[in-house]
């Protein structure tokens, strides 16, 4: 008995704390980019299975000029971590050292550039995204401001 009730203890206490994705329910959906070309969008799935799974892309006179795979994680020590592969690159992979209801900031300091990559929810329906580190000794910040939309469905038959 006693056994039983140290194991239903665990799983109510294991219930009862939030997983750490849980508090990016905000970036989940589509957003455009405010002042980009139509189609230009990032978009990111509801978290599960400990992850989100995100995509970006850029485009320029109609071809998609950048494009990005991303995935949110949860390692097993409880780090948030961002993996990011842009057009085509190697990926590499940054951890969360700020993680509140309203803002994610990932960092890499041994990555080139950038060092850090930021999500910040404007509610209710701006987000601004930013990368940000240093380029041979230089401070450098490229903003991504982003508006809500909805995410675009299947093609239609011709």
């Amino acid at each position: 008995m006693r056994r039983t009730l140290l194991l239903l203890a665990g799983l109510a206490a294991g219930g009862a704390s939030a997983a750490p994705l849980d508090q990016l329910a905000w970036l989940a959906g589509c957003w455009s980019a405010d002042g980009g070309e139509p189609g230009s969008v990032e978009q990111w799935t509801a978290q599960a299975g400990d992850s989100m799974m995100g995509m970006s892309r850029t485009l320029k006179g109609g071809k998609v000029a950048n494009y990005e795979f991303m995935r949110i994680t949860t390692a097993n020590d409880g780090a948030v971590i961002f993996h990011a592969q842009p057009s085509g690159q190697a990926g590499d992979s940054f951890t969360a050292t700020t993680l509140t209801a309203t803002e994610v900031v990932f960092e890499n300091a041994g990555h080139d550039f950038p060092q850090r990559v930021i999500y910040r929810y404007e509610a209710p329906s701006r987000l601004r995204a930013a990368i940000e580190g240093t380029i041979k000794g230089t401070p450098k910040r490229i903003d991504f401001p982003m508006t809500r939309a909805a995410c675009p469905g299947p093609a239609q038959p011709r």
